[in-house]
């Protein structure tokens, strides 16, 4: 029978149930209603593992090394994807959340280099993608991200999403000791909430499984127009959520999935009924925890 470790909390124990309706109103500056932030996931797929996911089966099954047709369907994000999708952010002026693997930033220095001129905020994804449950030393996972993130941008990141939301028992509680403020692999509210862990607070922005590419296109294998239809009905319903008090959306893409040219279209129109809404503001993911805890006191 799985034991829960001594360092390790339920989840329920570290968040207690607290229904939005009847919570403090919160109020975005200006008159928002909605904080908008959107998060490009940047992952180095290591040839020598099993790739993390796949678009082509091998034809006698199993998982065959070198995976070149899926390596390099992920390789094809970064390469030219990612760029794609940043003409959208130029486009509409949008600050960005880049989710990194601590490797990807030594193996894409062009793509880390694009987003730190744009003042975007480097979120830790782990060191490489890998769950977090599968990696051999979490701390040292956590330590080496944080390094590589400091080392490029300067400044240590504040937020960490774990590669496929993946946590061990003990995650929450090695993050605040990492310094972290925050993490976004608690996918169950629309504003920011608080975590309890055995070294202090640990907050949690709200990120998304609906308004996701991988989710979508990969596994529920919905058309490319899904992403600009679910993205506009999720705003349009957390508006109206929000006439009680603001709330949170995310918006989350991978390169190689969104990045592809029969797709970055229906980003690019969702993008633009959201920026055309007098009630939105898009903002990074640390922007958000500090509006959130000014509010909240």
């Amino acid at each position: 029978m799985n034991q829960v470790p001594p360092g390790g909390m339920l989840p329920g124990e570290r968040i207690a149930f607290d229904p939005i309706a009847g919570r403090r109103r919160l109020e975005l500056p200006d008159g928002k209603r909605v904080a908008v932030w959107i998060i490009v996931n940047i992952e180095e797929w290591n040839p020598l593992e099993t790739m993390p996911r796949t678009v082509l089966t091998p034809p006698a099954g199993g998982a065959p090394m070198p995976d070149i047709p899926n390596w390099a369907w992920h390789e094809y994000g970064n390469r030219v994807g990612f760029w794609r999708i940043l003409d959208v952010f130029d486009d509409y002026k949008l600050p960005g959340n880049l989710a990194v693997n601590g490797c990807a930033i030594a193996a894409y220095p062009q793509i880390a280099e694009a987003a730190h001129t744009r003042g975007w905020e480097f979120i830790g994804h782990g060191f490489s993608q890998k769950n977090m449950q599968k990696v051999a030393d979490e701390v040292e996972d956590i330590r080496l991200t944080t390094e590589a993130i400091e080392r490029f941008t300067g400044k240590r990141p504040r937020g960490w999403l774990g590669p496929g939301l993946t946590e061990t028992w003990e995650t929450p509680e090695r993050l605040v000791a990492g310094g972290y403020d925050y993490v976004a692999d608690w996918v169950l509210d629309d504003q920011p909430v608080v975590l309890k862990t055995r070294n202090g607070p640990l907050a949690n922005v709200p990120y998304t499984q609906e308004c996701n590419d991988v989710a979508m296109m990969l596994i529920q294998h919905h058309k490319a127009s899904e992403y600009r239809d679910r993205a506009i009905d999720q705003f349009e319903q957390i508006r109206s959520d929000a006439r009680h008090g603001a709330r949170v959306m995310a918006m989350v893409l991978h390169p190689y999935i969104m990045g592809a040219p029969h797709r970055l279209r229906y980003f690019r129109e969702a993008v633009a009924h959201i920026a055309g809404c007098p009630d939105a503001v898009f903002m990074t993911g640390s922007a958000i925890l500090d509006w959130a805890k000014a509010q909240q006191g």
